[in-house]
């Protein structure tokens, strides 16, 4: 099948500018939008007209009801019908494939969820395209697929290599839009989590700003400029290298004392089998350093320790605005919390500005979401870096 695109494009810069703008912030006025843009009246009327025309923006009364309703030469604020498309989102685990639908604004309307049976690609694609089909039997409007995997991905089309998939080169943006005839983009799942929260979450509207995940491993985005700076490591275990403490734990996966031996949950569950020969759930070792289990308490202390000192490296040298901390890990907080903020204040000079640090739990529907994004941003906006 060819893959359709309910897309408005192609855009030109301006107005891509502009739609990002209005999507992002609006409803806005034109006086405001030409304001954010350094836009004059004329240059703003000659790109939001073919935006109008299309149907990705619309004219809205100020109080939210339709434009027709007023009288006079059109004034109406700027805005997207959010519900005019909707995309889909996949996350891809080592067990689960995890979907959503999102409106043009990101908003979740449903969610989905398969075993992982077999990483063979041309399985994990007909389950893809099996989802994809359960889901636009009740949301019609799909525009297209974000997937996001944890791995190397070139061309936002192909996985050139996952370890948990035990993938190479593997063409899944083809494999998929053969089964569904929807266009596909591929992304770092990492990657696609920054890119909504940079957009629709918590680091809308900022300059300067940090997601942190711990969980499985470590992921760390940053974003100058109100824009997420690729980096090499973001698709290859980022972290296994970041020394926090070199007499700390040895681990499999990660170098002594690395950001991924200290803080994630295979390292921290290694490190109580080793020491007790019980394997226990990352939930029961925080519950039991909860209660003072002294060997959960001392993995767990270490564990809030190193991140206060991560989050501590982090604000000195990138000076965010915000970290946000996400992943399936933020447990820790919750038990160890006052240990990570005495850590950060402990190697942060004394009349630095607070680090302001915002926990999100979530789970891997939200980083389907971020799958979503990146279709929103790639087929119907055309942005090509972020």
């Amino acid at each position: 099948m060819t893959a359709r695109a309910a897309s408005w494009l192609p855009l030109s810069p301006g107005e891509r500018a502009v739609a990002i703008e209005v999507l992002v912030h609006g409803p806005l006025s034109r006086a405001d939008l030409a304001r954010r843009l350094d836009l004059s009246a004329g240059s703003l009327t000659r790109l939001t007209k073919p935006l109008i025309e299309s149907g990705l923006l619309i004219e809205v009364a100020d109080g939210g009801g339709p434009a027709e309703s007023r009288q006079g030469r059109p004034s109406q604020p700027l805005d997207v019908v959010a519900e005019s498309r909707t995309f889909l989102g996949f996350k891809i685990t080592e067990e689960m494939v995890h979907g959503v639908v999102t409106t043009l604004r990101s908003d979740i309307v449903a969610r989905l969820e398969r075993p992982l049976t077999s990483h063979d690609p041309v399985h994990v694609a007909a389950l893809l395209a099996e989802m994809t089909s359960a889901l636009t039997a009740e949301f019609p409007t799909a525009a297209g697929i974000g997937i996001g995997v944890g791995g190397l991905v070139q061309d936002r089309a192909v996985v050139g290599e996952s370890a948990y998939l035990h993938w190479r080169e593997v063409p899944l943006a083809r494999l998929v839009e053969e089964r569904t005839g929807l266009p596909v983009v591929i992304e770092n799942d990492v990657a696609a989590f920054v890119e909504a929260e940079t957009w629709f979450g918590a680091g809308r509207g900022l300059e300067r700003f940090v997601v942190l995940t711990i969980g499985a491993g470590i992921g760390y985005g940053l974003v100058l400029g109100g824009k997420r700076v690729p980096h090499a490591e973001e698709d290859r275990g980022f972290g296994r290298h970041w020394i926090i403490n070199p007499n700390g734990p040895l681990t499999p996966t990660g170098e002594r004392g690395s950001a991924v031996s200290l803080l994630t949950i295979p390292s921290i569950r290694y490190q109580i089998r080793a020491a007790t020969g019980s394997d226990k759930t990352y939930e029961e070792i925080l519950g039991l350093a909860a209660a003072g289990e002294p060997m959960c308490s001392r993995v767990v202390d270490e564990a809030a320790r190193a991140l206060g000192t991560l989050v501590a490296q982090i604000s000195n040298f990138a000076m965010p605005q915000k970290i946000l901390l996400a992943g399936e890990g933020v447990g820790l907080m919750d038990v160890a919390g006052k240990t990570v903020e005495e850590a950060i204040r402990a190697q942060r000079h004394p009349l630095a500005a607070p680090v302001v640090l915002e926990t999100k739990v979530s789970d891997f529907h939200d980083w389907a979401r971020g799958a979503a994004v990146l279709a929103i941003q790639v087929l119907v906006l055309g942005v090509v870096d972020g």
